[in-house]
């Protein structure tokens, strides 16, 4: 049995508990009760908010840079190839025009995507799944060029996700256990039809892939060109956050190339092992997701509170 450190965090960084106690009392329960609305009304909220938060941190840190929208001057994060199929975004943009109504100023967009993601996960179990730590401003800087040097890839072997992780301040069992995320939502067949049609460029199919499980992909999937094809992740629980991923990465069933290469290595497999228990997984997640959402942050004077979630508050070039 692997040891996981329990962290006994009062803080994480430079956020804090209630941040908004003072300055925003009701902020964190408007976000709560809006993000469940919204999970009611669309199942698939958490899976689009959970890797939107993702992908915000991996890039510049949890500033919300991922929420801004490009301008004449600059392509933003978010028109980036990896960042095409995110969703989300009127969700979060809905929640900060009531936020605003009851605190102008006061809560920023990071703060809000963060919990947003926290809140509609924990939806399905009607208590928080981990702590949101508080405190994060906004950036104002959003580049295109950025982004695939940071989010990592769908393609990458365990070698370069490691080092994806090692740059955030995560490491190998951060990145086994954030991967267990994908036990909601879907993936589009482009980011792994490769595995099913040419894997070495010869036309072949992954040895790797459970041989029945890439027979049914191809039955979605029909060719490498399909980019709008959409298919479950975790087969038989994409709308449950639990620990299943880790049960379809054992039968070789894992949907991306770097779902598989977690089995690559010995130090991963074993805590893919350890995560087949449904109470190591949830405990170590809620670990790691704080550990991810102070990845970066701008607090005190730095950055802004953005007015919209979608623009800088002054004009300016970013």
């Amino acid at each position: 049995m692997l040891a996981f450190g329990v962290l006994a965090f009062t803080e994480a960084g430079r956020l804090q508990e209630d941040f908004y106690c003072q300055s925003c009392p009701l902020a964190e329960e408007i976000i709560k009760n809006l993000t469940w609305e919204h999970v009611k009304a669309n199942p698939t909220v958490p899976a689009r908010l959970l890797r939107l938060h993702f992908h915000d941190c991996f890039v510049r840190g949890c500033d919300g840079s991922i929420l801004l929208n490009s301008t004449a001057n600059n392509t933003a994060e978010k028109a980036a190839t990896p960042n095409l199929t995110l969703l989300g975004f009127d969700v979060i943009d809905d929640i900060k025009e009531k936020v605003e109504e009851a605190c102008p100023g006061v809560v920023s967009c990071a703060d809000i995507l963060a919990l947003a993601a926290r809140d509609s996960v924990s939806f399905q179990y009607k208590r928080n799944l981990w702590k949101v730590y508080t405190g994060r401003r906004d950036g104002t800087i959003s580049r295109a060029s950025e982004v695939s040097g940071n989010i990592p890839s769908s393609v990458s072997n365990f070698t370069v996700l490691k080092q994806n992780f090692a740059k955030k301040g995560l490491d190998v069992l951060d990145l086994v256990v954030l991967s267990g995320g994908h036990t909601i939502g879907v993936g589009h067949c482009d980011a792994f039809s490769k595995r099913l049609y040419n894997f070495t460029g010869k036309g072949d199919q992954d040895p790797s892939l459970d041989p029945s499980y890439a027979a049914f992909l191809k039955t979605q999937c029909k060719s490498l060109s399909d980019n709008t094809t959409i298919v479950a992740m975790d087969p038989g629980s994409a709308l449950n956050f639990d620990n299943h991923y880790y049960v379809t990465l054992e039968q070789h069933k894992g949907l991306f190339q770097s779902d598989a290469a977690l089995l690559t290595n010995e130090d991963a497999r074993n805590i893919v092992q350890e995560f087949l228990t449904s109470s190591t997984f949830f405990g170590q997640f809620a670990e790691s997701m704080v550990k991810m959402g102070d990845i970066e942050v701008l607090t005190g004077e730095q950055g802004q509170i953005r007015e919209h979630c979608a623009f800088v508050n002054f004009l300016s070039s970013y």
